[in-house]
C-alpha cells in the first residue's frame, strides 16, 4: 500500500508560492460554507510515520484555516480519568459538532497498532480492534460526519535521516525523543502492521488517504487540496438535493391481539405486602450499599442501569430506591429528554457517552439511547435505516462498556393500560406529582400497540449476554421495586 508513495514526490519553490495562498483561501471558503450551513461535522485524522510531518501539518492547518471553528486533539497516553473509561469514551469526547473542523492527532488507531508492532497483543487482536474501529467509523459516516483519514509515509533511509534533521537542530531537537529511535528499529514490524491495518480499515465511508512526507511543500498542498475537495464536494452534494431528507415512514405498528409476547405473558398481579416489602427494601438498599464499597468494585468495575418502559410505570421511584442505598458523592442520574440543538449537532450516542461512569461509580439513565429504537421509530423522528442500523451500534457501545468492567443493567418496567391510566389520574389529582403529566404523555397512549411492537423487536435485537434485558412487573410498585434492587444486588455480585 505504500510504495506509490516512495517514488518521490517534489514541489518546488515558485510552484508553492504560486498555488498555497489560493488553497488557503479556498480552504477558508469551504470552511466557511460548512460552518454556515452546519449540515455536517468533518473529522480529520493524522496519523503515519515518525518524522513524516504529522506535527508539522497539524500546525498547518492551524494557520490556513480558522482555528474558533475546529477542535483538535491530540491522543497520547491516556490520562487517569481516560483509564478507568472504555477507550472509545476519550474518542467520542473529541468529536467535532455539525459545521465543525475536528483534527485527530493519533486517534483511536495508535495504540492497536504499537501494542502489535510490540508484540504486546496477538494478531487476532489487532484484528478485533480494526474490525471495531470500522464499525466505529461506519456509524460516524452514516450520521453524516465526512471522515478524511491521512497516513503520512517515510521510507525507512528518509525516516532516519529526518529523525537526523530533526535532532540536529537546536530548535527541533526536542521533538525527537528516546521512542522515537526505538521505533525506528522496529521500523519493519510497524511497516507490516501499519500495512495491514490500513488495507483492512480503508473503507467506502474512510478510505485512508497515503501521502509521501519527505518534502513538505508536496505534503502541504496534498493534503490541504484533498481536504478542500472533500469538503466543496459534500458541500455541492448537498446544494443539488432538492429537499432536505424525511424520514422513512413505516407499516403501522401494531402488535397481534393473539400474539404471545414477552410483555402480554408478564403477570402484571404479583404483589408484596407492605411489611414483607419494608424489611426486604431495607436488605437490598443494604446489600448493595456493602457492594458498592467493596474495594474491587472502586478499583475494577462501575454501573450502568438502564431504565424504559410505560409512561407511569415508576422509573422515577425505583431510582429513588436505589440512590438511597449509595453515596451521594458516587452516582449520577442522567434524566433523557428530546436532544437540545447541541446534541443534535453530534452523533446520536454522543450525549450517552458523555455520562459513562468512571471506576466505582454508578450512573443512571431514566430513558436512554433506547429512544431511537422507541420514540423515534414510533414517532418516525428518525429514518428507518436510522433505527435499524442503531440495534448494532448500541450492541457495539454496550460491549465496549462490559469489557472495560462496567456492570450493565437494563430494565424495562411494564404496567397495564388501566394501572397506567389510574396513576395519570392521580397524578392531575396530587398537587406535587402535577408535573409529570402533560397531554403528551395522553397522547402516547394512542400508540400503545406500536410501542408494544417496538419493544419487541428492542429486546430482540439488544438483549445480549453481557447486557441482558430485564422486563419487570410493575402493577404493583413495591413488588418492581423489589425486582430491580435484587436484580443490580445479582449483577454486581456476579462481576465481584
Amino acid at each position: 500500500m505504500f510504495e506509490s508513495a516512495e517514488l518521490g514526490h517534489e514541489v518546488d519553490k515558485k510552484r508553492y508560492q504560486r498555488e498555497a495562498p489560493k488553497l488557503r483561501e479556498a480552504l477558508l471558503d469551504v470552511q466557511e460554507e460548512l460552518r454556515t450551513q452546519k449540515s455536517f461535522a468533518v473529522i480529520i485524522v493524522v496519523h503515519g510515520v515518525d518524522g513524516a510531518g504529522k506535527g508539522e501539518t497539524v500546525n498547518l492547518l492551524h494557520s490556513w484555516l480558522d482555528p474558533r471553528h475546529m477542535k483538535t486533539r491530540a491522543f497520547g497516553p491516556p490520562n487517569e480519568q481516560e483509564r478507568q473509561q472504555p477507550r472509545v469514551i476519550r474518542y467520542y469526547d473529541a468529536l467535532p459538532s455539525k459545521g465543525e473542523i475536528g483534527i485527530l492527532f493519533g486517534s483511536w488507531y495508535a495504540n492497536p497498532l504499537l501494542d502489535r508492532a510490540y508484540r504486546r497483543t496477538k494478531q487476532s487482536e489487532l484484528d478485533q480492534s480494526i474490525e471495531a474501529i470500522v464499525r466505529f467509523e461506519t456509524m460516524l459516516a452514516e450520521e453524516g460526519a465526512l471522515l478524511l483519514k491521512f497516513w503520512l509515509h517515510l521510507a525507512k533511509p528518509a525516516q532516519k535521516a529526518r529523525l537526523k534533521e530533526l535532532e540536529k537542530d537546536p530548535d527541533t531537537s526536542w521533538r525527537v525523543t528516546k521512542e522515537d529511535w526505538d521505533r525506528f528499529e522496529h521500523y519493519g514490524a510497524f511497516r507490516k502492521v501499519s500495512e495491514h491495518a490500513l488495507q483492512h480499515s480503508s473503507t467506502e465511508n474512510a478510505p485512508w488517504i497515503v501521502v509521501e512526507g519527505s518534502d513538505a511543500r508536496y505534503r502541504e498542498l496534498t493534503i490541504g487540496k484533498a481536504i478542500e475537495q472533500a469538503i466543496r464536494q459534500r458541500l455541492d452534494e448537498g446544494k443539488h438535493r432538492k429537499t432536505a431528507a424525511q424520514p422513512t415512514r413505516t407499516a403501522k405498528l401494531v402488535a397481534p391481539k393473539d400474539e404471545i409476547t414477552l410483555i402480554n405473558q408478564l403477570d402484571l398481579s404479583l404483589k408484596v405486602d407492605e411489611e414483607a416489602y419494608e424489611s426486604q427494601l431495607a436488605r437490598l438498599q443494604g446489600q448493595l450499599n456493602k457492594l458498592s464499597r467493596k474495594a474491587r468494585f472502586q478499583h475494577e468495575h462501575a454501573a450502568v442501569v438502564v431504565f424504559e418502559g410505560n409512561d407511569a410505570a415508576g422509573k422515577g421511584g425505583n431510582i429513588r430506591r436505589i440512590v438511597h442505598a449509595l453515596d451521594a458523592r458516587r452516582y449520577d442520574v442522567i434524566p433523557t429528554a428530546a436532544p437540545s440543538e447541541e446534541e443534535r449537532s453530534y452523533p446520536y450516542l454522543w450525549r450517552f457517552a458523555r455520562h459513562v461512569p468512571t471506576r466505582g461509580r454508578f450512573t443512571l439513565y431514566d430513558r436512554s439511547w433506547y429512544g431511537r429504537v422507541l420514540v423515534e421509530r414510533v414517532e418516525n423522528l428518525c429514518s428507518q435505516n436510522d433505527w435499524q442500523r442503531a440495534y448494532s451500534e448500541i450492541n457495539d457501545f454496550e460491549q465496549q462498556l462490559v469489557e472495560h468492567g462496567i456492570v450493565v443493567v437494563k430494565f424495562w418496567l411494564a404496567v397495564s393500560k388501566d394501572e397506567q391510566l389510574r396513576r395519570f389520574e392521580e397524578r392531575k389529582r396530587t398537587g406535587f406529582k402535577r408535573f409529570k403529566i402533560t397531554q403528551e404523555d395522553y397522547r402516547n397512549r394512542k400508540q400503545w400497540d406500536a410501542y408494544e411492537r417496538a419493544a419487541l423487536d428492542m429486546f430482540d435485537q439488544t438483549s445480549t449476554d453481557e447486557a441482558p434485558w430485564t422486563l419487570v412487573e410493575a402493577n404493583d410498585k413495591h413488588y418492581a421495586r423489589l425486582k430491580v434492587l435484587s436484580t443490580i444486588v445479582r449483577a454486581l455480585e456476579a462481576a465481584l
